[in-house]
């Protein structure tokens, strides 16, 4: 994993954008974790399913470290950065930035390496077409 903090700007592209609703906090007010991350796994698979040009499967998440929490009602914006397409795989680094409630400016709340493969309509592994 990079360094997670290094890169004061989103790296990728701009793959899902949602707000952040009640119903997924903890008794503080902020977001769970787990709900950040099923996000993550979408923008990932978002992406990954363009380069495969169909279908995939998420197989592998690399660590994740959360710098900040996420608040009810902010902004969460994924970014995906394909890192590497093998013969049935993709790896992508899945961005997370929200903005500051303070002065609007962009925070990194986290990323995660994520690896999906592509399968086929019986749900096998594929060759990625290119």
């Amino acid at each position: 994993m990079n360094d997670i903090d290094s890169s004061p700007l989103p790296q990728g592209d701009l793959a899902l954008q949602t707000v952040a609703m009640p119903k997924d906090t903890n008794a503080n007010g902020d977001i769970f974790g787990g709900w950040l991350l099923s996000q993550m796994d979408i923008a990932g698979s978002i992406a990954a399913a363009e380069v495969a040009n169909g279908r995939v499967a998420t197989v592998a998440i690399d660590g994740m470290t959360f710098l900040t929490p996420v608040q009810v009602g902010a902004v969460v914006t994924c970014f995906a950065d394909v890192l590497e397409v093998g013969r049935s795989s993709i790896r992508i680094m899945v961005e997370v930035w929200i903005n500051s409630r303070h002065d609007g400016e962009p925070l990194k709340v986290t990323e995660g390496e994520f690896v999906f493969v592509a399968i086929d309509e019986n749900g096998r592994t594929r060759t990625v077409s290119a």
